[in-house]
């Protein structure tokens, strides 16, 4: 999960300040973590307390309570702080953001494109919600499991629908700020695509401006599947937590080592 992580304390500073550049400090002192890693923390919670339907419904308002300043979309803000449990239809981009545990938590693809669509649609339940969770559990667990870059690109235009066909060059220019699924998922996996080791995709991804600390939290979770995330990275990112969540992120380790 730490990828996510990543992506989401490097981007948090250039959600609301595009930048249209590879070329900028990865880590500054005014750096934080934000909703994204919040809610990635709670779906990895969610899989541990037993990965069902009010296990993550569970998680997620718990850690969106203990976080209520973390800078969560409107409806989904006022849905964690509500009593009702039930979804509503959203296409949001959060539906991707917070899925990386899912793509390391599961053996088969299709047990990890089910979890996938649990965990989004307990709020997420649009199909473009389901799609862009799937999507990126699935490129992480195709990452994980050994495939190649043309595989993945392969699996998720056939399987999705997604137009993985433009380079970042041809997207930058006109991207903006989308927190629309439809308009994050494929721009963040084309990061990936076109990357050549971690933090070049975190770079890449953040260089398409637009909502970046969501797009770098996806481009981050695929990455760090396929490439790992160098220790000077993880250790950076780590002083930016707090207990609590560093506490979910040591138990997640020690689950993922039980499980082999």
């Amino acid at each position: 999960m730490m990828g996510a992580i990543v992506g989401d304390i490097v981007g948090s500073v250039y959600e609301w300040n595009n930048i249209k550049t590879k070329e900028f400090p990865l880590f500054q002192d005014k750096c934080f973590f934000t909703d994204d890693t919040v809610m990635t923390i709670a779906v990895a919670e969610g899989l541990m307390n037993g990965g069902e339907k009010d296990d993550f419904i569970d998680a997620m308002k718990k850690y969106g309570r203990m976080y209520p300043d973390a800078g969560y979309g409107g409806r989904f803000g006022s849905w964690l702080m509500a009593d009702s449990r039930e979804p509503y239809h959203s296409w949001g981009n959060g539906s991707a953001m917070r899925t990386a545990a899912v793509g390391w938590w599961f053996d088969s693809l299709e047990e990890t494109r089910a979890a996938a669509t649990l965990a989004a649609g307990v709020t997420h339940d649009h199909p473009e919600g389901i799609k862009g969770a799937e999507s990126t559990a699935a490129a992480i667990f195709l990452a994980r499991t050994g495939h190649r870059k043309a595989e993945i690109k392969e699996y998720v235009e056939r399987e999705f629908d997604y137009d993985l066909s433009r380079t970042l060059d041809e997207i930058r220019p006109g991207y903006r700020f989308d927190e629309s699924c439809q308009g994050t998922a494929p721009q963040a996996i084309i990061a990936f695509l076109e990357s050549t080791d971690f933090e070049d995709a975190i770079r890449n991804a953040i260089s398409l401006g637009g909502d970046s600390d969501t797009l770098a939290a996806i481009t981050g979770s695929i990455a760090e599947a396929a490439y790992g995330v160098p220790q000077w990275i993880k250790d950076k990112a780590w002083e930016y937590l707090d207990e609590s969540l560093r506490e979910v992120l040591r138990r997640w380790r020690e689950e993922l080592s039980r499980r082999g």
